[in-house]
């Protein structure tokens, strides 16, 4: 039997549990993967395998693969059935996907390979996807991924980066607004939704269509309370827009505008770092570094001055 390792994965390793553009499959080393369900009563197992480099799926492979699931599916183990399942996913909250959070994770390692699993013990649900990797492949690609993604001017000046599986926004010439998702697949390439660029090409498309591209940091609130900084006043930021929204909450000062915004952001749970942030993003842009929360202490202090690449918000 082969010897293997398991525990939870990582926030970084949960998106290679679901399909992959063919760049970074072929970087990653993805084998294939099998996809399973355990039928109406919980106690079957209905598998299908999808390859997706049939020349890796050596007859090794294939002896140490089933020799993993056979494994996990004896009596007492996390596939022995959906009952065993959902008991190992509801006594193992840290396996909770952050994005897909009806999702578990694990991970198997073996010396040459990594079994990565997508797990749902909910019935009438796929209860398993197995995305079968390389070992040293997938941990190289993943320590590279962690530079971040780079976004530059069409003059190789870079703007920001932003963590692979992160989100931008692109504010067309019109006004419209999408939001795409981002891969990180070389320091020269990204994947933005379903289509591959070279930095220099997507920032020069940006450019010539009159775009503007900003960051959707996963590390900053959708939204937060602040206080205007000039007239002390509760306020309201919203992540990707400047300026800011009035509530409709009267205080006296700016004092009580304070413990209110402080009160608020507590129930949301909103670190004064990421308020910062959220402030600084809303007058300066969110495509400046001082709108990443990782540029301010725990009382929401920047550690480092940060050069202000716009002027006032109008």
């Amino acid at each position: 039997m082969a010897e293997y390792e398991k525990r939870a994965m990582t926030s970084e390793e949960d998106k290679y549990t679901f399909s992959q553009s063919s760049q970074i499959a072929g970087q990653s080393g993805l084998i294939g993967y099998l996809r399973a369900d355990m039928d109406t009563d919980g106690n079957g197992f209905f598998s299908t395998w999808n390859d997706w480099r049939k020349d890796m799926k050596t007859q090794e492979f294939k002896d140490e693969f089933d020799e993993i699931i056979n494994s996990l599916r004896e009596e007492g183990d996390i596939l022995h059935n959906r009952a065993s399942l959902a008991k190992y996913c509801h006594s193992a909250p840290q396996s909770r996907m952050d994005t897909e959070q009806e999702y578990y994770g694990i991970r198997v390692d073996t010396e040459k390979y990594a079994y990565l699993m997508r797990l749902n013990p909910n019935k009438g649900e796929y209860n398993l996807y197995c995305y079968c990797y390389r070992r040293d492949w997938l941990d190289d690609h993943i320590r590279q991924a962690r530079r971040g993604i780079r976004f530059i001017t069409p003059r190789y000046q870079e703007k920001f980066r932003i963590a692979d599986g992160e989100k931008i926004r692109i504010t067309l010439s019109d006004g419209e607004q999408l939001d795409r998702v981002c891969r990180y697949i070389d320091d020269y390439h990204l994947e933005v939704g379903d289509l591959c660029f070279h930095i220099c090409e997507f920032a020069e498309r940006m450019e010539q269509n009159r775009s503007t591209v900003i960051p959707l940091r996963a590390d900053l609130p959708d939204c937060c309370y602040s206080v205007n900084k000039t007239t002390g006043e509760l306020i309201i930021l919203k992540k990707g827009e400047t300026g800011f929204y009035r509530t409709d909450i009267p205080t006296k000062d700016r004092e009580e505008s304070r413990e209110l915004a402080d009160f608020q952001n507590g129930k949301l749970g909103v670190t004064k770092a990421q308020e910062a942030a959220m402030y600084w993003g809303s007058v300066y842009g969110f495509d400046t570094s001082g709108a990443d929360p990782k540029q301010y202490d725990a009382d929401g202090n920047m550690l480092k001055p940060v050069k202000k690449d716009r002027g006032e918000a109008r």
